[in-house]
């Protein structure tokens, strides 16, 4: 599939509770950046098109110009978050020509460029594909777009991993040489990582 035909979605609705009081979007990186804009930087390098997630009432420092979605069930959990932002692509005619979506999390900057791209090389719209390093299952996750109604219907906190048990015939794995796929920023102990 050519790479122009496949978008990402940055989940950054959250409320990461695990962090604690402070916003974690906001939480400053040892390069200077915050964990939001180091997440967007690779998505940005490397999709053409891209969306960021956020609650209906916020808007995270340094994103100004970003296309964002604005949910309002990011207290329901990622699921909930996650359908109701692919709800409102499936009725985004400027994405009509999308055929894949990469569902990355805000809190995971570490992901290379060649993870994304080698994704990319191997999404179709009836494919879901996902990296794991030594076995073990990381993100971004790629849905193709005959994905995308089962995704709307999502709620609550679970993620998208029922639409991947349900379609497991349809789900490739690719394994890569990448810690970030698997390295998200929890609790602020976290952030030495950087």
């Amino acid at each position: 599939m050519q790479r122009d035909k496949i978008m990402a979605l940055m989940m950054a609705a959250g409320y990461s509770r695990r962090f604690g009081a402070a916003d974690k979007r906001d939480a400053v990186l040892g390069d200077g950046r915050s964990l939001l804009i180091a997440s967007l930087a690779n998505a940005r390098g490397t999709f053409s098109s891209l969306r960021v997630v956020v609650r209906e009432e916020d808007t995270p420092i340094g994103i100004e110009e970003c296309a964002l979605i604005r949910v309002k069930s990011a207290r329901h959990g990622l699921g909930a978050s996650i359908g109701e932002a692919f709800g409102a692509l499936l009725e985004d005619p400027s994405v009509s020509d999308i055929q894949a979506a990469a569902v990355l999390l805000g809190d995971m900057p570490y992901i290379q460029r060649g993870t994304f791209t080698a994704l990319m090389d191997m999404s179709a719209p009836n494919i879901i594909v996902s990296p794991s390093l030594n076995e073990r299952s990381g993100h971004p996750v790629l849905f193709g777009r005959d994905f995308w109604p089962a995704l709307a219907r999502l709620a609550g906190g679970e993620g998208a991993r029922a639409v991947l048990q349900a379609n497991a015939a349809h789900h490739r794995v690719l394994p890569v040489d990448d810690a970030g796929i698997a390295m998200d920023i929890d609790c602020p102990a976290d952030l030495s990582r950087s």
